[in-house]
């Protein structure tokens, strides 16, 4: 392994565990916290709107600072996505991804770190999402000529 790949292995590995802090102390692995939070006509949960409030603003931050460079704080090449245009795919897959954390309590990351305790609901959640990701990709190879 090369310095570089070291480095940019153990940047990875401290920003997931940061993620995953950030995410078990926020009370997103816990889907009757996120539940609250969507239930907009029952018993409201208001408190991950801060959450949610904060990490777009960090978002915010790191794509505008992420747009105006060419390379990342490690000095590789930076990746941003191409595609700016909200579509039928993106519109389609936005619906399917909130009908999906609405009935779970879970959306891919805090479903990861769930995984960690053992919760049956995290493991169904993630089988679930790797069967829908499987299934998308077989729908795609068939659209190709």
């Amino acid at each position: 392994m090369t310095r570089s790949h070291a480095v940019e292995s153990l940047a990875s590995l401290a920003t997931g565990m940061l993620f995953a802090a950030g995410l078990i102390v926020s009370g997103m692995v816990n889907p009757a916290k996120v539940k609250g939070f969507l239930d907009l006509f029952g018993r409201w949960d208001p408190s991950l709107a801060l959450v949610m409030g904060a990490a777009v603003g960090v978002g915010l931050i790191g794509f505008g600072w992420a747009s105006a460079h060419a390379r990342s704080a490690l000095g590789l090449p930076m990746r941003m996505p191409s595609n700016r245009s909200v579509d039928r795919r993106l519109i389609v897959g936005a619906v399917v991804f909130g009908i999906g954390w609405g009935l779970a309590g879970f959306c891919p990351g805090p479903a990861i770190v769930a995984l960690a305790s053992g919760s049956s609901k995290a493991i169904l959640f993630a089988v679930s999402t790797l069967a829908g990701m499987a299934l998308f990709e077989w729908m795609e190879r068939r659209k190709e000529p």
